[in-house]
């Protein structure tokens, strides 16, 4: 999986913005404002950094051993940093709608109702 295809994913999920509050090269996804992905758009090999359970992000460093680490500058218990050319693109979009249901399962009543109210994107 490249980048592009990996943006466009992201984007394609309801109530999804991207921007670059960091730098100019770290394309951050948030949805109703909060980050679920980000990825450096000139890393090599191409990687993003994706939220997971604390419990599934051990399991899967062991399973994917170099290819999913804990997140680079990132909370090493509830982030990843994926290395895309190591790994299934079934996979990362498996672990980019985890990292996506995760944050919306934690938004709170109001943020709730406004993203039930948001319009579903498509592409």
């Amino acid at each position: 999986m490249n980048i592009e295809a990996f943006r466009e994913y992201c984007l394609s999920k309801k109530g999804v913005t991207e921007s670059f509050p960091f730098d100019e090269q770290t394309l951050v996804f948030k949805v109703m404002g909060k980050m679920f992905a980000l990825c450096g758009l000139e890393r090599v090999p191409p990687q993003a950094n994706l939220k997971c359970d604390p419990e599934r992000a051990v399991v899967l460093r062991e399973e994917y051993d170099g290819a999913i680490i804990p997140g680079y500058h990132m909370s090493k218990v509830h982030w990843n940093t994926l290395y895309f050319n190591d790994l299934p693109p079934k996979l990362i979009l498996e672990l980019t709608d985890h990292s996506y249901d995760l944050v919306v399962s934690k938004f709170t009543k109001k943020v709730k109702a406004e993203f039930d109210a948001f319009p579903h994107q498509t592409s």
